[in-house]
């Protein structure tokens, strides 16, 4: 394994719609879309965990002589972001831009290598419109109650992301805004593409109605905008799997004919108190909070000392252990110490926590680990 070219030995990646570690080959410009924010509140561990994965990831990748583009959108039009600003009086876009700031900020403190786009759901209406026109033209569309839906029964592979049975589709469909109990489906597990928009939310002139787009064509019409037909890997959090994943391979293959994603790659849950961190349970950490009494090196470090596929729980103690181990590696000096080691435990499904293990070695035994460690996105002072 070697930084100086692509090594002979390809990546091994979970792949989410294979089910287990397969080879990743892509060529010499990887094409990555990760879904991103959407911008009501602030950027918590959870969010940075997922963002640290595709950032680590890209390094391997740059480091293996790729040239990586990884695009993360921005959600900032959807029933979370209006009903905030609902709730709050406030313009959803000026939310939405307040919200991206810190957003960006909080990246730009953790040192994640710059998006290379990341473009705003709001940017994509003609894209989004044109996407719709495409579905409904191959006959996988209707139009009722003034929007648009999906026909999962027009999509014989709807499930090969997931590969969840229609009864745990439902449940989950149901928890995560899936309106099965929209009177215009034909199906419960169809899905809005375009839908009419209430009485105080943004809408726009269509061909089926004024109305505002759906939740998952957003991403499709943007990754494709951004990226092309194909893109090399694709994923978020894990629990975006279904239906947000999954209904997105749907309509991209109905409209294009062509594969949607070679490889999908999912960040598990970051648990706090044995739930799963998220805004509506109100169990975050902000990592806005934690920069104000923590180097962000080491919060760097508290997190990818757990593998990417592995549901973990935050407790207060991690950011004592992650300070302790950046001054153990700070004070071993420069060097190569470990950085073959982290090499191949990273093209081993993004093995962090061996990665971490290697360089705590190399340390120990006083060998620098600077070089190392910038494999994991920590930059270690002189």
């Amino acid at each position: 394994m070697s930084g100086s070219g692509p090594a002979a030995e390809p990546m091994r990646l979970f792949d989410t719609a294979r089910g287990e570690v397969v080879p990743f080959t892509p060529g010499p410009v990887v094409s990555m879309y990760t879904c991103g924010i959407t911008p009501y509140d602030a950027t918590h561990v959870g969010h940075a965990a997922v963002y640290l994965t595709y950032d680590v990831l890209q390094r391997r990748l740059r480091d293996r002589g790729h040239e990586t583009r990884c695009v993360r959108n921005v959600t900032d039009v959807d029933d979370d972001i209006l009903r905030k600003a609902r709730e709050l009086g406030v313009h959803y876009l000026d939310l939405a831009a307040a919200e991206t700031a810190r957003f960006d900020d909080d990246m730009r403190a953790l040192d994640m290598i710059p998006s290379f786009s990341e473009p705003r759901a709001t940017s994509a209406i003609a894209d989004i419109r044109g996407f719709v026109g495409m579905v409904l033209d191959r006959g996988v569309a209707y139009q009722a109650g003034g929007g648009v839906y999906f026909d999962v029964s027009k999509a014989p592979s709807f499930g090969q992301v997931s590969h969840l049975s229609r009864e745990e589709m439902l449940v989950l469909a149901a928890e995560r805004g899936g309106n099965v109990d929209d009177p215009h489906k034909h199906d419960p597990l169809d899905f809005v593409l375009w839908q009419p928009s209430a009485p105080d939310e943004p809408s726009w002139d269509s061909l089926w109605g004024p109305g505002r787009p759906g939740w998952h064509i957003e991403c499709s019409a943007l990754a494709m905008r951004e990226l092309g037909t194909t893109i090399d890997l694709h994923g978020g959090g894990s629990d975006l799997v279904f239906p947000h994943h999954e209904c997105e391979t749907a309509q991209s293959e109905a409209a294009t004919g062509e594969p949607f994603v070679r490889h999908w790659m999912h960040q598990a849950m970051v648990r706090m108190d044995g739930e799963k961190m998220s805004k509506s349970l109100g169990n975050l950490v902000f990592v806005s909070e934690l920069r104000k009494i923590w180097d962000t090196r080491a919060i760097r470090l508290a997190i990818v000392g757990h593998h990417y596929r592995t549901e973990w729980d935050w407790w207060d103690g991690l950011m004592d252990e992650a300070a302790e181990r950046l001054s153990r590696w700070e004070a071993a000096g420069t060097g190569d110490g470990g950085i073959e080691e982290v090499r191949f435990a990273l093209d081993e499904d993004l093995d962090t926590p061996r990665a971490v293990a290697a360089l705590d070695e190399a340390a120990a035994a006083g060998r620098g680990v600077s070089s190392g460690a910038a494999l994991l996105g920590i930059r270690l002072e002189d």
